[in-house]
């Protein structure tokens, strides 16, 4: 059954701990093991794929899969795909874990989040939930153009969160740290002030003001700037959106997009939660420059993409044994030239946004809303008044062309990104950066 044009296997097999806590209280612990595989084939212009778990052949696994697109494009012919050739990945400068979570007892894991809880529970806190994790992953490909390689990753990570109420109304802080490394995550975060941080942060903004909205000067902290180039422009950057006519980046590369101070870059062999030595088809991992000096230089590619459309795969990831879709890794606007004070006393009269409480965005006609966690009023250059339920929508296009200073404080934060079902550890991140027109709201 494999006289298909190219199939390709991924097998998984990994342990994922997680301990979750409320109030305190450990509600769940919990240690999984898994194995299974992803199959692809591939027959003219049909892709059959088969996934199986637990004890699996995979032989017969392939066989299933070339069947199934054998039957697909007998059926229902469609234009021939083509892949963009990829030399086989060299699995080099992995991160190095310094020490390995499962060398840590349960109990200490339990008893540093207990503490990162009560680190929160400040006065004026009236809840708070911790949680842990961790995952140790090892990845098998190979396809039936004679590539064969692996590799092992480990994740951890922590978050906490507060809630402050009152007056029939709460308000809530959170800090998280996940990273692509071992348990020496807790030597290099301060774990216990970050979950005191959540705390205030719940506790400060139950009497903060609410903001007067309207289109205004803003300046984005490293946080929020970050989640704004995922989900505005990461996401309209994936070539098979693009393909899909759901980007309002299609047709637009070698044109101006941004400011000339604006360059958005993916970068998967960064040591951040996104990290990966070579993508779910076995291309190596590889820098992007998205936007280069405020011009669309590349979309993010998988191997059929990047034949469709021209460009360089290896952006194509999974979760677990699901089917290779087009994903971000670490994604961020680079450092630029100015300073924060001086971004200060270029807004004269504004808002400072800091952090992210989610929001939306479609990348098919460039609009997004998003809620920060926080803002100041901006009064003569100087940060005055805390504000609460704060929003920052627009275009995306014309926020990038507004961009009229970019810091040189560029911090990623980390996270996972949700598309098709799938969700994928990610980092992003900005330095500080001013707007000149924004419209800002309440949340």
């Amino acid at each position: 059954m494999r006289d298909v044009d190219f199939y390709d296997a991924r097998v998984v097999e990994g342990t994922t701990t997680s301990i979750f806590l409320d109030n305190g209280k450990v509600e769940d612990i919990s240690v999984d093991f898994s194995r299974g595989a992803g199959v692809r084939a591939l027959c003219g212009g049909s892709w059959g794929f088969t996934s199986v778990d637990g004890n699996f052949d995979l032989d017969k696994t392939i066989d299933s899969a070339a069947k199934l697109a054998k039957t697909m494009d007998n059926k229902t012919p469609k234009e021939k795909i083509n892949l963009k050739s990829s030399p086989e990945p060299e699995v080099k400068n992995t991160p190095n874990v310094k020490k390995d979570p499962r060398d840590i007892p349960i109990e200490e894991k339990v008893q540093i989040l207990k503490d990162i809880d009560e680190s929160a529970n400040i006065e004026g806190v009236s809840n708070t939930t911790a949680i842990y994790t961790e995952s140790i992953v090892k990845f098998e490909y190979t396809n039936s153009e004679g590539l064969d390689c692996e590799h092992e990753l480990t994740r951890t990570g922590f978050a906490v969160s507060a809630v402050a109420s009152g007056n029939g109304e709460y308000q809530v802080g959170r800090e998280s740290r996940f990273d692509v490394s071992g348990f020496e995550l807790f030597d290099e975060n301060d774990a216990l002030a970050l979950g005191e941080s959540a705390g205030h942060t719940a506790v400060d903004l139950l009497s903060a003001k609410k903001p007067k909205g309207g289109n205004m000067p803003v300046i984005l902290n490293p946080e929020l700037a970050g989640v704004f180039v995922h989900e505005a422009v990461g996401h309209a950057s994936e070539a098979d959106l693009v393909l899909e006519g759901n980007s309002v980046f299609e047709n637009h590369i070698g044109e101006q997009i941004a400011s000339s101070l604006v360059d958005v870059i993916d970068d998967p062999t960064l040591h951040k939660y996104g990290y990966y030595p070579f993508d779910a088809e076995g291309v190596q991992s590889s820098k992007t420059e998205i936007i280069k000096d405020g011009v669309l230089n590349s979309y993010l590619h998988s191997r059929e993409t990047a034949a469709k459309l021209g460009g360089t795969p290896g952006n194509s990831r999974a979760q677990g044994y699901s089917e290779p879709v087009v994903r971000m890794s670490n994604t961020y606007i680079d450092n630029g030239e100015s300073k924060f004070e001086e971004m200060l006393e270029e807004i004269g009269n504004g808002i400072y946004l800091i952090g992210s409480r989610g929001g939306q965005v479609n990348p098919g006609e460039g609009i997004f809303q998003f809620n920060a966690e926080k803002g100041y009023l901006v009064e003569n250059g100087e940060i005055s008044s805390l504000l609460r339920d704060v929003s920052l929508s627009g275009n995306t296009l014309e926020i990038l062309k507004n961009v009229t200073m970019v810091g040189n404080d560029l911090e990623m934060n980390s996270g996972r990104c949700g598309k098709k079902g799938q969700l994928m550890p990610v980092s992003d991140g900005s330095p500080h950066i001013l707007v000149s027109n924004a419209l800002v709201g309440g949340a």
